[in-house]
């Protein structure tokens, strides 16, 4: 075995030492930046897919019922392959980033939309009512009664959704984004040790999703003592 052999002991060491910083800028040039990005756009699209879904107009639960449907119902990757392989063939060229983000954010907005769309089904409907019959509107009620308390019931998936969303912008290195992964496979292809590229990596998405757990968990404690005042 390899750890029998100091030489070859001493090259995995000097690789996966060498190898760190390209993997750790990578994951701070455009791994997190995505992610931030993207949730972000996609929450905003959640929100504003969950409002469709629950209103009364007929038109806007359709088209949000559409788009929820066919984001969930194909795969992330394939979703990718269309915004920059499939419109790059028909003359519409995204930059990778850009596509990544489209894609992306896509994706979040249709199942964070029904986080958040479950979370404000969750608050009784009396307090729907007794804010109306105090005279708040339809658009009051739901900035000052329904969303504050959906908040702290959709922290936790909401949360699960951006750490899995870490993940994912893996895949956004077969469009050609040059994130964490896409560095891993780049520098496994220049000295053939994908074991160890691999394994360094899945470490370092390891900690990062850690880290983020704790945050998490604080968030939510927060939010608790908030609620509980």
């Amino acid at each position: 075995m390899f750890w029998n052999d100091p030489d070859k002991v001493e090259r995995y060491i000097d690789i996966a030492q060498s190898s760190l910083l390209p993997l750790l800028e990578g994951a701070v040039v455009y791994t997190l930046p995505l992610t931030l990005i993207t949730f972000v756009c996609g929450l905003v699209l959640a929100i504003l897919t969950a409002l469709a879904r629950i209103s009364t107009i007929k038109p806007f639960q359709w088209i949000a019922r559409i788009y929820v449907s066919a984001i969930r119902g194909t795969p992330l990757l394939v979703q990718l392959f269309i915004l920059f392989y499939g419109l790059g063939s028909v003359g519409v060229v995204i930059d990778p980033f850009p596509a990544a983000v489209i894609g992306f954010s896509l994706n979040v907005g249709a199942y964070a939309s029904e986080v958040i769309r479950a979370a404000i089904l969750s608050i009784p409907k009396g307090q729907w009512e007794a804010a109306q019959m105090i005279g708040m509107t339809y658009s009051q009620t739901l900035r000052r009664v329904i969303l504050p308390q959906a908040t702290r019931v959709s922290i936790p998936p909401l949360s699960n959704t951006f750490i899995g969303l870490v993940k994912d912008t893996s895949l956004a290195s077969a469009i050609l984004v040059t994130e964490m992964f896409r560095r891993a496979q780049e520098i496994a292809a220049f000295n053939y040790e994908v074991l160890l590229l691999y394994t360094e990596v899945a470490i370092l998405y390891w900690i990062i999703c850690f880290l983020l757990s704790l945050v998490q968990g604080r968030l939510e404690n927060r939010f608790d003592r908030y609620v509980m005042k």
